[in-house]
């Protein structure tokens, strides 16, 4: 059963039967519905167009449950004919299903959690992660966007800056969590930038590539985590680098600054230095008090912390890190390693031990493990 191939052809099912009369919580529940039965069958008898097979089925099940519920009957009473069988269009609906799903009737908060869950494929855990709530909070979030959206006809699609916000958080869960998306953002954005003269659209398209070129230097051989400053340069894909940084210009010329460029002038500035050493931290501590100013959220204040102790020195960092609040996502990993740099072994050994137990991801979790168990060795000599 080849499982990436559901994943991606979800969106685009989703899509065919949204634009044929489905409300939306319904047509996720007749995808998902297909999508098992292709895990039951199709391992015995694929079929050779999976595409269309999946939007018969898909298209069946959204049928028997409408004919099921007498209310829903009446709302859908124009789509009670099957489609008739046959290869599916080929065209990417996944950009357009973005915006439908950026409904007005929608908070922007909202409207992007339910499009992470229903297009971009991420559990509920892991959108309540970028959001820093609760996993039952995010539940109910979701939820109660789906009540909003059932039965709505999406004729009004949602806006610019939600649908960025949404490539945003998938292109961040596919590069550092367990859900390959990356690419697809990628993708996807550079549709939306081929279609809206948007400098934040730009701004977006051109932080992705800055970032996606450092990631065969992430890891070791090993699977382990390598820190920036610890990356072998010379696997970042020059290209990609390039790229984005003509895109970033290209959008800051035009004078309208938003938190994706500024993000990504962050990223510029870092793929520039040919060596940690040579990062130029002054200037990037001056686009993160630009990034405070337009978002005033509290993970680029922690990022800001961490710039301020590399070019005024760990103490300077500490000051700006205790005006944070300390329950943060890896407010106590910046702490270890302010400590470390401020020569307090000791102190950022416990510190990384307590981080490690915080962190959600196994190798985020065995990164600071390591640090912890080598400043303890340095200690012990």
């Amino acid at each position: 059963m080849d499982e990436a191939l559901l994943r991606s052809l979800t969106p685009s099912v989703l899509g065919i039967l949204v634009r044929r009369g489905a409300d939306f919580a319904a047509a996720e529940d007749a995808v998902q519905d297909a999508l098992v039965e292709a895990v039951r069958v199709w391992s015995d008898d694929p079929p050779r167009d999976a595409k269309g097979w999946l939007v018969t089925v898909a298209w069946r099940r959204f049928l028997d449950a409408t004919r099921a519920d007498t209310a829903r009957r009446r709302r859908e009473d124009a789509v009670d004919e099957e489609p008739t069988p046959g290869p599916a269009p080929t065209a990417d609906d996944t950009l357009q299903l973005y915006f439908l799903c950026a409904h007005p009737s929608l908070t922007p908060s909202s409207a992007v959690a339910l499009t992470l869950r229903a297009v971009g494929g991420l559990t509920t855990r892991q959108i309540a992660q970028a959001y820093l709530v609760p996993e039952a909070t995010m539940a109910q979030r979701i939820s109660r966007a789906k009540r909003t959206v059932s039965g709505v006809r999406f004729d009004r699609p949602g806006d610019v800056a939600t649908v960025l916000r949404v490539l945003y958080l998938v292109f961040n869960e596919g590069y550092s969590g367990d859900v390959d998306l990356a690419a697809a953002a990628i993708r996807l954005t550079r549709q939306l930038a081929a279609a809206i003269d948007h400098p934040e659209v730009a701004g977006l398209l051109a932080l992705m590539l800055l970032h996606h070129a450092r990631r065969a230097a992430r890891t070791a051989p090993d699977g382990s985590l390598v820190p920036l400053a610890e990356q072998d340069r010379g696997r970042w894909d020059t290209r990609a680098i390039t790229e984005g940084v003509e895109i970033l210009q290209a959008a800051l010329a035009r004078d309208r600054l938003g938190e994706f460029q500024a993000q990504a002038a962050i990223a510029a500035l870092h793929a520039d230095a040919r060596t940690a050493e040579e990062t130029d931290w002054v200037q990037i501590v001056d686009w993160y008090d630009e990034l405070a100013r337009l978002t005033d959220n509290p993970i680029v204040r922690l990022n800001r912390a961490v710039a301020v102790g590399e070019a005024d020195g760990p103490r300077a960092g500490l000051a700006a890190l205790a005006a944070l609040d300390d329950s943060l996502p890896r407010h106590t990993a910046v702490a270890a390693y302010l400590h470390e740099r401020d020569g307090d072994l000791s102190r950022a050994a416990g510190l990384y031990v307590e981080a490690a137990r915080k962190a959600h991801d196994l190798a985020e979790r065995d990164h600071l493990t390591r640090r912890a168990a080598r400043l303890n060795a340095r200690r012990s000599r």
